[in-house]
């Protein structure tokens, strides 16, 4: 018989955590719009336990017995579920206990117990245990997903068998704001355990950051065992001095860095270190290092987007020379360059089958499944969006190496072939932002204007 499963997903969950799992699902997927409960077909009770210990994006997971729009439907649909099936967890030396978990509305304790009271047909043998039950029953009702429009009575109804939670707490234990060491840009850290699973991240792989900032995706790689590394222009944020993000503090503390970040989560073993590093120009030697690149690059919006150089022609200076008082030359750093030079990286080291996750700015008029950078090294697995305004949004972006690079032929293919040049337009990126919101700031205006005139 083929089982099958619910998950019950998070509330408020993100486009991006959506195709995260339908990108675990694959196929067997079925699920009905904008319903928070998703079905899998096909899918082993192991195999269920292992996404759950590693998603953020879903709450729970159950062995669905039975389901409909109705209290009656239930009732038929668990009546018709085979008794072999429910057997072993309705035995009399087995304890239980039945949850009711309601979507988009919240039931008063006297009603839950009704609910409960209300699957005495059940054949349930075992004695309750509310506190540390062999099995967990649970009952979900969906009531849609709008909050001004809440019905009296559910959509759907769902009975099933407990199996296993989702990592949902690392959202609130790694949370930014309890975080010691943070910037302007750090990443959320839903968004980051994504990204460590969109990478695959593993026990004693080898993490590289190019952008590390204030380390946010090396805290969610090391919780999963990995050792982690990374580089960025940027001194002040590397060593954790100058001026604060947070509110109410003007400077940073004297131990407020990455590593710092680490221990904070018990995985201070984990880190390997951090540079001050130019991303353009890798100072590595050569050779398969990485295991996984995890990066979220600068769009240039509320991070500047800079590199070392400049276009004057600056002498060289002394060999001699110790370097402790120089400031290096800065110059724009091209988004298209950033990305060109980022899988030009990957491809080089990147161990055969590491993966390389990053995120890509997108003017949302205009994209395409072109202005995807592409490699011949480099093969897409997925490509989902974040929405983040009416006219913006940024696609996280996973590739895996499935090709050494040939010096001559890939690096002649990546200059020639059309669709292995990064998008030029990603270079105005900035400019069409802004010039979003100042049309966006004018349409109010004018609406101000004209109900003033009103």
């Amino acid at each position: 018989m083929r089982l099958q499963w619910y998950t019950n997903m998070a509330r408020r969950c993100s486009q991006t955590c959506r195709q995260y799992l339908l990108h675990l699902a694959h196929d067997n997927v079925d699920f009905r719009l904008p319903s928070p409960f998703w079905r899998l077909r096909g899918v082993s009770e192991d195999d269920l336990r292992s996404i759950m210990a590693r998603t953020v994006c879903a709450k729970s997971a159950f062995e669905l017995w039975g389901h409909g729009e109705t209290a009656q439907d239930l009732k038929k649909s668990l009546l018709e579920y085979p008794k072999e099936s429910m057997a072993p967890f309705l035995k009399i030396k087995s304890t239980y206990k039945i949850n009711v978990y309601t979507f988009n509305k919240t039931l008063v304790f006297q009603e839950r117990i009704k609910k409960i009271d209300a699957l005495d047909f059940l054949p349930f043998e075992g004695k309750v245990h509310l506190k540390d039950p062999d099995h967990i029953f649970c009952l979900l009702e969906d009531y849609g997903s709008d909050p001004n429009n809440i019905p009296e009575e559910p959509f759907h109804v769902y009975f099933g068998r407990w199996i296993a939670d989702g990592q949902r707490e690392l959202i609130r234990s790694h949370s930014v704001k309890k975080r010691h060491f943070i910037g302007n840009t750090s990443m959320d850290a839903g968004l980051s355990f994504i990204m460590a699973n969109h990478a695959k991240v593993k026990a004693e792989d080898i993490v590289y950051d190019p952008f590390v900032g204030t380390g946010s995706l090396l805290v969610a790689c090391s919780h999963f065992g990995a050792y982690v590394c990374g580089t960025d222009i940027d001194y002040n944020t590397i060593h954790g001095i100058g001026k604060a993000s947070r509110k109410n503090q003007k400077w940073r503390g004297p131990d407020e860095n990455i590593r710092a970040n680490l221990r904070q989560y018990g995985t201070e073993r984990q880190y390997v270190d951090v540079l001050v590093s130019d991303a353009s120009k890798p100072v590595w030697r050569t050779g398969s290092l990485f295991d996984v690149i995890i990066t979220d690059p600068p769009y240039g919006i509320r991070e500047s987007t800079r590199r070392t150089g400049s276009h004057k022609g600056l002498t060289k200076p002394p060999e001699d020379f110790c370097g402790e008082s120089h400031i290096p030359v800065s110059m724009a750093y091209h988004l298209s360059d950033i990305f060109t030079d980022l899988l030009h990286f990957a491809a080089h080291y990147l161990v055969m089958g590491g993966r390389i996750v990053y995120w890509l700015p997108i003017y949302r008029p205009e994209y395409s499944e072109d202005m995807v950078p592409q490699h011949p090294c480099l093969t897409l697995i997925s490509n989902c969006e974040q929405v983040l305004s009416s006219h913006t949004s940024r696609r996280l972006v996973t590739m895996e190496k499935t090709k050494e690079p040939e010096v001559r032929s890939d690096t002649l293919a990546q200059q020639v072939e059309s669709r292995f040049s990064p998008y030029q337009g990603l270079n105005s990126f900035r400019e069409k932002y802004f010039s979003g919101i100042t049309k966006r700031g004018s349409k109010e205006q004018s609406k101000e204007a004209a109900n003033g005139v009103e």
